[in-house]
């Protein structure tokens, strides 16, 4: 028998107000989080990738191209870092899983106050004191500071009326109708939610191969790029480690199994077995259940982002760079040092072929200076000299006979030192 529509008690729209309060903001930072993830993850490959192409496009050879890519690698880590700092500054406390974890208790006990406690006369002033607890201690878990905008749509925030398990969220509700809005609604949530972290956790796990298999390539065929598929690997692991996919996907398979059970048990209840024990029986089990997930994936995600640093994240990127620049350097000095050596063999070789060709024309010259042909001109040569001295000191020492009896001097008369160097014999021979 389904209840007829009543009027909403205040404190239950003050109720689903603060859940709407703290779910929309539970969602819209989980968001924000994991948009600042995913662009420092990108920024990263980016990086080197660029890295890489400032390798294969210098400066000095592709002047407009190469300062454009010069440009973004000095970008890139900038960006990177401005967008760590702003995530460790507002991102870090993980303040939208204590929002998530308000909400989720809220919920809890909207369902208790319509279905248990329904015929209570204290229940206003129960719910309210929950309320009133909770807020305080979301309060201290986000350091004192409760920074949530006001919410100010439809309520219930998730009401869809085309819906036929969404929940109007005002009504007090028998077994069947708790069934089919929360037990069966929450069990088809989690049977889909879990399929999709399956895979995505494939896709993950698939993505980390295949980078794996191309970083094997490169290393063989193209080194350089080696660092571009390292960098893929790096960002695929680390983006499976903050979803903590694992965790959730062990933590819903338990939430399937347990509301499987309990939606068995209901369905297989006669008319009068659905009586007030077993639908109290099924909430609170169904309750109990809902809240266990949510404090395990709410310690799950907290490990997870202790465990992730967006400054490492960051400095991933400079690190990245700078490997990328050394090798770099190797592969410049390594070319170097090969230009050298390959130099300094052709110039020992050239030096080797310059000393032997210059020995063999020693040598030949040796040779031709010991020959008959050469030995005659030298033995003509020489006689022909000595027999040239010969006659000039015959010509000589008739001249001084001739002039001995003759004072040579400043008072000689001209017409005797004409006759003298008249006589002096003349060498025809080119001098030098």
């Amino acid at each position: 028998m389904e209840t007829q529509p009543q009027q909403p008690t205040p404190i239950l729209e003050i109720a689903w107000t603060r859940y709407a309060q703290m779910d929309t903001y539970a969602k819209k930072r989980t968001k924000a989080h994991l948009r600042s993830r995913r662009w420092i993850a990108a920024l990263s490959v980016l990086a080197t990738l660029l890295a890489i192409l400032t390798t294969v496009f210098p400066v000095e050879l592709f002047s407009l191209l190469g300062v454009v890519l010069k440009f973004l690698l000095i970008l890139t880590p900038i960006l990177a870092s401005a967008l760590a700092a702003y995530g460790s500054k507002f991102l870090s406390s993980g303040d939208w899983l204590i929002a998530r974890a308000g909400a989720e208790e809220i919920l809890k006990e909207i369902y208790n106050y319509r279905t248990v406690l329904k015929n209570a006369p204290t229940r206003n002033a129960w719910l309210e004191k929950r309320l009133a607890e909770i807020q305080r201690s979301v309060f201290r878990g986000m350091n004192g500071e409760l920074t949530m905008p006001p919410y100010a749509g439809p309520l219930p925030p998730n009401y869809s009326p085309d819906n036929p398990y969404s929940d109007p969220g005002f009504d007090d509700l028998a077994g069947d109708e708790y069934f089919k809005y929360r037990l069966e609604s929450q069990l088809g949530w989690h049977v889909e939610r879990v399929n999709k972290r399956q895979a995505e956790r494939t896709r993950l796990q698939a993505f980390i191969i295949l980078s794996g298999v191309f970083g094997a390539m490169f290393a063989v065929f193209l080194p350089l790029w080696t660092a571009l598929a390292a960098s893929l690997t790096a960002v695929f692991i680390g983006w499976q480690e903050l979803r903590n996919l694992d965790s959730i996907v062990r933590n819903y398979s338990k939430v399937i199994v347990e509301l499987s059970i309990l939606f068995d048990h209901w369905k297989n209840l006669g008319g009068r077995e659905k009586n007030s024990t077993e639908f109290f029986k099924i909430v609170r089990s169904t309750e109990d259940i809902l809240w266990s997930q949510n404090v395990e994936y709410i310690k799950a995600m907290q490990e997870a982002l202790k465990e992730s640093d967006l400054e490492e994240e960051a400095n991933l990127i400079n690190r990245v760079i700078k490997e990328a620049r050394e090798s770099d350097r190797r592969l410049k000095q390594s070319m170097e040092d090969a230009v050298v050596e390959f130099t300094s063999e052709k110039l020992g070789e050239a030096e080797e072929t310059l000393s032997e060709a210059f020995e063999t024309a020693l040598n030949t010259l040796a040779e031709e200076a010991s020959s008959d042909i050469v030995k005659a001109e030298l033995e003509a040569m020489q006689k022909g000299i000595q027999e040239r001295i010969a006659g000039l000191k015959s010509t000589l020492e008739g001249l001084a006979e001739e002039f001995s009896g003759v004072d040579i001097g400043r008072n000689t008369p001209p017409a005797v030192l004409n006759n003298l160097l008249s006589r002096y014999p003349k060498s025809q021979e080119t001098k030098g």
